[in-house]
């Protein structure tokens, strides 16, 4: 593979002799890949972030890859989505690119094909994590922020993030569902030839906070964690048990 970072890949497929030999290869390129069977599982980990890739099967137990999809794509418009599907027909693929999906690949396949293509989307994917690329949105409970523009809108009330705070946002986003150590973020937008503190860190999180939070001292979406950093979540979740209490 390519790119220099270790992309993180969810692969759902309910046939273990096929997901294990797809996951040796997506290993054998850098990846890092998680494994599930079903589909209500798969919508919970997918729902949580934190993956790259989702690499999804059709026919599934429990809840069907369409439907996966098309709850994901509620909450996150971002991450790439790879169908893998006996139903090769024509109204099958549109049926699963219309639900959100980036691409179809129907079974059987040659996994040289399905790496040529999981490396295309996770290309696109590290792309648009860059600020330069950020012309997408995401969506926060009632809260819309452009990671283009900075725009935020949400209920009664619009803003524009500074730059500094669009970076942080955007840095969060591309590792939602994963803690970010305050010495990556400094590294990330300040770089090296600037001397911030992380207590710099602080102060803009509680920034965004009272920007994209209901309730900055009670947050649902930017979690902070105990000696670790900071964690976005696309979900309204409760904060985790190493919380710390806002300064």
């Amino acid at each position: 593979m390519t790119t220099a970072w270790s992309p993180r890949i969810l692969l759902v497929e309910d046939e273990p002799d096929i997901a294990g030999a797809i996951r040796m290869n997506l290993e054998a390129e850098g990846s890092e890949v998680t494994v599930v069977g079903d589909g209500e599982r798969a919508l919970a980990l997918a729902q949580a972030g934190g993956f790259d890739l989702v690499v999804l099967d059709v026919m599934l137990p429990k809840l069907d890859g369409v439907t996966v999809c098309r709850e994901l794509r509620r909450v996150d418009p971002l991450t790439p989505i790879l169908f893998l599907s006996a139903l090769g027909a024509t109204d099958d693929r549109v049926r699963g690119l219309a639900a959100g999906g980036d691409d179809y690949l129907p079974k059987p396949f040659d996994l040289r094909e399905l790496l040529l293509r999981t490396q295309a989307l996770l290309k696109r994917r590290e792309q648009a994590a860059q600020p330069v690329y950020g012309r997408h949105q995401i969506r926060l409970g009632e809260t819309t922020v452009n990671l283009l523009s900075g725009e935020v809108a949400g209920p009664g009330a619009s803003s524009v993030l500074s730059g500094k705070e669009l970076e942080i946002l955007r840095y969060l986003s591309e590792k939602r569902g994963q803690v970010v150590r305050r010495v990556d973020i400094l590294d990330r937008v300040w770089g090296r030839e600037e001397d911030p503190t992380e207590r710099t860190i602080d102060n803009f999180i509680l920034r965004l906070r009272r920007v994209i939070e209901t309730d900055p001292a009670q947050p649902r979406f930017l979690h902070t964690h105990r000696g670790r950093g900071y964690r976005l979540s696309l979900t309204p979740a409760p904060a985790p048990d190493d919380a710390e209490r806002e300064p």
